[in-house]
């Protein structure tokens, strides 16, 4: 296998005894097979932010967001395999497991909007073995800026007035699904800012 320069590594370890530890396994699902549809089908619970199936990464059907992060305070994140801020993985793994027992998830959604991901989950998941162990959920490539965004990123641009200007961009929601702010890519994952907001809302 070719060696990847370290600078250009990507996010996450997709062994094969390891991919379960980035998707949603035996959780229950309950949808029409779409890949995106916006609204919730019976679950009067859900909050409009998380009424959106996604389907995760490597999996074949789309889960309803509600039915699995309901109550807890969610840092959601763009990701890509071949940026500057790829690193930031790591940092978002450490954040992740420093609080996930107090109800806090880091959400990964892999973009090509800024041309600097991999086109295939395959060749994501096959690059991402080489690097960082992810523990946090990781959903299929979606589209995060403009007209053309997953309606959860309308939602969040909505809320904050901003899409994604790059990868790694950070949105922190409530347990209420309220968008509390926002974060530029620069914005590293253990910086003082956000993890005193994160602790605030847990």
């Amino acid at each position: 296998m070719t060696r990847l320069d370290p600078h250009r590594r990507l996010c996450i370890r997709l062994a094969p005894a390891a991919i379960a530890s980035l998707v949603l396994t035996d959780l229950s699902y309950a949808g029409n097979g779409n890949v995106a549809t916006t609204n919730s089908t019976g679950n009067n619970a859900c909050k409009s932010l998380l009424s959106h199936r996604i389907r995760p990464l490597m999996q074949p059907e789309p889960r309803l967001l509600c039915d699995h992060f309901s109550s807890q305070v969610l840092l959601i994140v763009n990701t890509a395999s071949k940026c500057g801020f790829t690193p930031q993985f790591a940092d978002l793994e450490k954040l992740h497991n420093r609080f996930s027992e107090q109800g806090f998830q880091v959400l990964g959604f892999p973009s090509a909007d800024f041309r600097q991901e991999l086109n295939a989950e395959e060749k994501i998941a096959e690059f991402c073995e080489l690097n960082y162990g992810v523990s946090f959920p990781m959903f299929e490539k979606i589209s995060v800026t403009g007209n053309s965004a997953h309606p959860l990123y309308q939602q969040l641009a909505q809320a904050t007035g901003t899409y994604p200007r790059w990868n790694f961009n950070k949105y922190l929601v409530n347990r209420q699904a309220d968008v509390i702010s926002h974060y530029d890519s620069g914005v590293q994952p253990l910086d003082s800012r956000l993890v005193g907001a994160i602790e605030n809302l847990l």
